[in-house]
């Protein structure tokens, strides 16, 4: 049984390795928030990796079970979270659902999407490829609850460990469990010559202040 501090390094050391996390302390990326960042992570690459994408699905059925017991269903987040969903209910033999960003606009107007009943039994865990803010998952997560399911908690690959997703999360009453996170990641890098010492302090100064970096980054 490999243990949490284990898992962190090797999925830090896979996302890394496939580029499906990038790091550009000198030249970052813009996200759709606007936020100017030196971190960019695309965790659906792990899917065109069958060996990482086994690990990913191996190591997040062992973090459920571990973190909230037995469940009856799997919920996916849309886009992202619906094939690491699929895998990790194929994996625990469960029914299979996702959630919509918004409604349907046509037919039915559900932002569920599948066939799991939800009786008192059909506990039901979500899962996200990644956590920044957690403002998408729990918006997932309530529409779950507002359709009747028994959200035991969400399961993710990476969170870059913002303080702001931890208090919604706690907020929200829903527990949560990621396979690895920014700290390992960083530590990662730079005992692996990833990025340099002047990189991580730059990595470190947006993780404290990730909305106003862009502006010291730049004077």
């Amino acid at each position: 049984m490999f243990t949490n501090n284990e898992i962190e390094q090797q999925v830090a050391e896979f996302l890394l390795q496939i580029k499906a996390i990038k790091l550009q302390p000198n030249n970052p990326f813009t996200w759709a928030s606007g936020w100017k960042s030196p971190i960019y992570c695309d965790n659906r690459v792990t899917l065109s990796h069958p060996t990482i994408r086994t690990y990913i699905r191996q190591q997040l059925v062992a973090a459920i079970q571990d973190k909230f017991g037995s469940v009856g269903c799997i919920a996916g987040v849309a886009t992202a979270g619906i094939p690491q969903g699929a895998l990790v209910a194929q994996e625990l033999g469960l029914p299979f659902i996702y959630v919509r960003s918004k409604p349907k606009e046509h037919g039915t107007g559900s932002m569920i999407e599948g066939d799991a009943p939800t009786t008192s039994g059909k506990r039901v865990v979500v899962i996200e490829d990644l956590l920044s803010t957690g403002k998408s998952s729990l918006q997932a997560v309530e529409a779950l609850r507002a359709a009747g399911y028994d959200v035991a908690g969400l399961a993710a690959i990476f969170t870059y460990g913002f303080d702001i997703a931890d208090e919604n999360f706690k907020q929200a009453n829903c527990p949560y469990v990621t396979l690895s996170n920014y700290n390992a990641l960083i530590k990662y890098a730079e005992e692996h010559q990833f990025i340099n010492e002047k990189d991580v302090n730059l990595l470190k100064q947006w993780r404290e202040n990730p909305s106003t970096w862009g502006e010291i980054a730049a004077s």
